[in-house]
């Protein structure tokens, strides 16, 4: 997210059948589909065509050597649109292209010679040293700027390709990489931010996500995938990674007999075709979750369409193959044995994106605070290094929802804590929408972007604060902005309470202006009550993006004075009429 790529029911549904079809269709065509099992490994397209003249891994060497050494201009054309990308790296937007061209425009046109730079962080917990490693390249090469994404990495810009060794020999000396953080292979995992340390943790997944990085991460054999594969891991019963959107997640679950395991969900994905992950009913231990992943990525290397790239994610194989078939060929294939029969999760018991303070399950606390809309840069994260220092705690988590999590703070520190968070812009008790608002990178450095999101999703949240004041209280719970800058979600804007997609719109007087459709209604297990459930898309409705706050505030108001007693926002909006939704 923020990228810049073009059974047993028992105890819940399934998320395929919670409220919201599957939008993914099998494909019927005659055509091979670049299976490689089946149609064999010959290129179908120049996107497969460059990654089999040379593994997209082995870029490493040419920037080190080359290019970081004779500067952009060096730079071939497969490497800079391609390969850089198995690196963490692509170009960012030229300042001053309006969104109107973005699909006018070829990407050589619309780039800079700077390029966006994501680090993964994996659930990986992030030491004083670390913050003040990731801190540093943001002020040294970044020009001060550093997001937190929804995909729990760390995301700069501004940087230069001479600059990269540098960088990631420092990240080296804390334990973090770039390596595959974009491209077509297994990119960053979400983990649990309070992996080992929450009371009511399930399961701890810390060890298998380290021993899937250990054996696989880097693997030339698993970096030529037909496109992005993403991964999430969580055994906190508030289901924090989002698990419903990636293309494999490994959920925490208690088997009857067999102790604490995960539940296994593979298809999962948003963009402009959205698709819930479905459960294949399999219960997986902890001893064999790393084949598991690894069976699941080698189906979709092998058996994964690549003729056409809007057509190359798992959650298309799916659809083709349907839960059974996609199980048998994972256990005979892929695993040599059979998988256990297992529950499904239960309901998750609060948000998963740990805002607040909690205790562990040590007596010490855990804090989640709340940056805007991900931003934070060099100087907050090496003052929050200090901090973290100063009341004695260990480390900090990112979260999947643009969040951070400071780990094992002596209770008594709490406070004090909280306070010098809030002077950073970490907040731990936030307003409803300064909480519950994300946002993608947008138009100010993104080359598919229309739209501005993240400082037009700021100054909305300000003027949301003084206008829904008074009813902010009997909203109660959560209810989710998510601000996207074209088609692509993201921001995840198809799982939102209030879904924004970024597109030039006409207004009454017929100006054509950046602004957004609406989708309504959307919700992850980790963020609403209803379950996961795709929004609904107001198709002849277009908001301005300067009436944004307008927009919010009026259909907030709307939901308030038309709702049942108890009912959410989520179910209102999916059966209200649409001029109550406009």
């Amino acid at each position: 997210m923020n990228g810049m790529d073009r059974t047993d029911t028992a105890a819940r549904p399934s998320a395929s059948s919670a409220g919201a079809p599957a939008r993914v269709r099998p494909s019927r065509s005659s055509k091979p589909q670049g299976q490689w099992k089946i149609d064999g490994t010959t290129p179908l397209n120049h996107n497969e065509e460059f990654k089999a003249e040379d593994n997209g891994l082995n870029v490493r060497e040419r920037i080190e050597g080359v290019y970081a050494r004779e500067g952009f201009d060096a730079i071939t054309g497969d490497d800079l649109h391609g390969r850089f990308r198995w690196w963490g790296l692509y170009t960012q937007r030229k300042p001053g292209i309006d969104g109107g061209r973005t699909a006018q425009l070829e990407p050589h046109e619309l780039e800079d010679r700077y390029f966006m730079l994501r680090v993964r962080s994996d659930g990986q917990a992030l030491t004083p040293a670390a913050l003040r490693v990731l801190g540093g390249i943001s002020t040294d090469f970044a020009r001060g700027e550093a997001d937190i994404t929804d995909r729990q990495n760390i995301q700069y810009h501004w940087i230069e390709v001479e600059a990269v060794p540098e960088i990631w020999r420092r990240l080296d000396t804390v334990g973090l990489e770039t390596t595959t953080a974009c491209g077509d292979t297994p990119r960053g995992f979400l983990g649990s931010p309070v992996a080992g340390i929450a009371a009511d943790e399930i399961i701890d997944p810390t060890p298998v996500i380290q021993e899937i990085k250990r054996l696989y991460i880097g693997d030339p054999e698993l970096a030529n995938l037909p496109r992005k594969f993403k991964t999430a891991i969580t055994g906190h019963p508030s289901q924090d990674v989002v698990h419903e959107i990636n293309d494999i997640a490994l959920v925490g679950v208690e088997h009857p007999e067999l102790g604490p395991g995960y539940d296994l969900w593979v298809g999962g994905a948003l963009s402009t075709a959205p698709r819930l992950g479905e459960r294949l009913g399999a219960f997986v231990t902890a001893e064999q979750a790393a084949d598991v992943w690894y069976g699941v990525c080698r189906i979709f290397r092998d058996y994964g369409f690549r003729r056409l790239r809007n057509k190359a994610r798992l959650k298309f194989l799916l659809a083709d193959w349907g839960t059974e078939k996609f199980r048998q060929v994972l256990e005979t294939e892929y695993l040599g044995y059979a998988l256990a029969d297992g529950p499904a999760p239960g309901e998750p018991t609060r948000s998963g994106d740990h805002v607040g303070v909690f205790e562990q399950k040590d007596g010490r606390a855990y804090v989640g605070a709340t940056p805007t809309v991900g931003r934070v840069g060099g100087d907050t994260l090496t003052r929050l290094a200090d901090l973290v220092e100063q009341v004695g705690a260990d480390a900090v988590r990112l979260t999947s929802f643009q969040k951070l999590v400071v780990l094992d703070v002596p209770k008594e520190k709490v406070e004090e804590l909280v306070a010098g968070l809030d002077e950073l812009g970490l907040s731990t008790r936030p307003s409803l929408f300064r909480r519950s608002t994300i946002a993608c990178t947008g138009i100010e450095f993104c080359k598919l972007a229309i739209v501005d999101t993240k400082d037009t999703a700021a100054a909305a949240i300000d003027e949301l604060e003084d206008r829904l004041e008074d009813v902010e209280p009997e909203i109660g719970g959560s209810l989710t902005l998510h601000v996207n800058g074209c088609p692509n979600s993201c921001a995840r804007i198809q799982t939102a309470d209030i879904g924004l997609k970024g597109q030039i719109v006409t207004t009454e007087e017929g100006e054509q202006v950046p602004g957004f459709q609406v989708h309504l209604g959307g919700s992850l297990s980790s963020t609403g009550v209803e379950g996961a459930q795709l929004g609904r898309t107001l198709r002849q409705h277009k908001v301005p993006a300067s009436e944004l706050a307008d927009y919010v505030e009026r259909v907030v108001r709307q939901y308030i004075q038309h709702r049942t007693s108890g009912e959410s926002f989520a179910a209102w909006s999916h059966r209200a009429e649409d001029e109550e939704l406009r």
